[in-house]
């Protein structure tokens, strides 16, 4: 039992690892975009 619950402990860290990454990198393509030089032709 202790083994499972463990299981389900590291598998919850991972997710939320997982989702900070995610937003981090949704949020830095933000930026990038917000920031880029605008396309004049």
């Amino acid at each position: 039992m202790k083994k499972l619950l463990v299981l389900a402990a590291l598998a919850g860290v991972g997710y939320l690892v997982y989702r900070q990454m995610t937003a981090d990198k949704s949020e830095q393509d933000l930026w990038s975009e917000a920031t880029e030089a605008p396309d004049l032709r």
